[in-house]
C-alpha cells in the first residue's frame, strides 16, 4: 500500500518497502547489542495485545544512533515475530540527508514521519511507533535526560483519536548516557542567521547540539554518533485509553490538549518509577 507523496520522491511514502527477510537478517546483530553491548533489561511486554493494533509512543535518547529505539524494535520482533506488521515514523530530514540509510530503514519498517503514513499503516492493521519529540527529544541536554519531552507536538493524539486506537507508552533509562549532550545552540545560531550572518549548515533539524561521544569526542551539530556501551532499561507501559474517540474528538482542541497532558504526565510518572527502580535512588527533576 502506498500514499501519494507531496514531492518527487517515493522513498518512505510506501508501506510496501518493508521486508521481513531483511528484518530477520538484522536480528542476530541487534541481539548482540541487546545482550552484550547494552545489556538491556526490559519489562511490560504483556501490555501489548496479542492481535490488536496499537500506537506506540516513546521518548527516545542517544542522538541519531537512538539505541533505545532499536532495542525496542528488536524486542518487538523477538516477542511477536517479523510478520506482525509494525511501522515506525522517521524524521523527513533523515530521508533527505541520508538516503542510503533511509532506504535500508524502509526495509526494516520505517516510513516518513507524516500523519498520512501513520493513518495508512493503522488502517492496514499495523501497529505504529512514534517518537513525537523527534530531534529535540533525542538531542535534549543531558541535564534533561529524565524528562519526557514531546516538544509540544500533539499530532499523535489526533491520530489515536481519529483511528480509535489505544496509546501504549514505551520508555527507557540509560540510553541518554550513550552520548552526553552538553547544550543545544540552535536558537543562538538562528538568531545570528536572522541578523544576516551567512550560515553554511542546514538548520532544518531544529537542533544544533554540542555533545561528548563516539567517535568524535567533542562534536558540534546533529551528526551521526556511535553509542557508548551503557546498560539500558526499557519498559512497555499500560495502555492509555481516552473517554472519547472519532474525528470530532480529534478536532476538539481543548480535548486534544487534555489528552496530550494525560499522556505526558503518565509517561513521566512511569519514567520516574523506572529510574528509581534502575538506580535505587529518588529522581530529582
Amino acid at each position: 500500500m502506498s500514499v501519494q507523496p507531496p514531492s518527487q520522491t517515493r522513498l518512505g511514502w510506501s508501506l510496501d518497502q518493508r521486508d521481513p527477510k531483511i528484518i530477520e537478517s538484522l536480528m542476530p546483530w541487534w541481539e548482540w547489542f541487546y545482550r552484550y553491548y547494552f545489556r538491556v533489561q526490559t519489562s511490560g511486554w504483556h501490555h501489548i495485545p496479542a492481535q490488536e493494533k496499537v500506537l506506540l509512543i516513546g521518548s527516545h535518547n542517544g542522538g541519531l544512533a537512538a539505541p533505545d529505539m532499536f532495542m525496542m524494535m528488536y524486542d518487538w520482533f523477538r516477542h511477536f515475530g517479523t510478520e506482525r506488521l509494525a511501522y515506525g515514523l522517521m524524521h523527513p530530514h533523515v530521508w533527505r540527508v541520508y538516503p542510503a540509510m533511509a532506504k535500508f530503514a524502509a526495509q526494516a519498517g520505517a516510513v516518513i514521519a507524516h500523519p498520512k503514513m501513520a493513518i495508512a499503516a493503522l488502517q492496514q492493521g499495523a501497529s505504529v511507533l512514534i517518537y513525537p519529540g523527534g530531534a529535540q527529544d533525542v538531542f535534549r541536554p543531558h541535564a534533561q535526560r529524565h524528562q519526557i519531552h514531546f516538544a509540544g507536538r500533539q499530532g499523535f493524539i489526533k491520530i489515536a483519536l481519529r483511528e480509535k486506537v489505544p496509546i501504549v507508552p514505551v520508555i527507557s533509562h540509560g540510553a541518554h548516557d550513550t552520548l552526553i549532550v552538553l547544550t543545544d545552540i540552535y536558537q543562538h545560531l538562528r538568531q545570528l542567521h536572522e541578523w544576516g550572518m551567512p550560515w553554511i549548515f542546514d538548520l532544518d533539524p531544529i537542533v544544533f547540539p554540542i555533545y561528548l561521544g563516539l567517535p568524535w569526542g567533542l562534536a558540534i551539530g546533529p551528526i551521526p554518533n556511535f553509542p557508548l556501551p551503557v546498560p539500558m532499561h526499557t519498559r512497555v507501559c499500560p495502555p492509555i485509553v481516552f473517554d472519547r474517540y472519532g474525528r470530532e474528538a480529534a478536532s476538539d482542541r481543548e480535548y486534544v490538549n487534555a489528552c496530550y497532558e494525560m499522556v505526558r504526565t503518565q509517561m513521566q510518572g512511569e519514567l520516574d518509577r523506572l529510574i528509581q527502580e534502575s538506580t535505587g535512588l529518588g529522581v530529582k527533576m
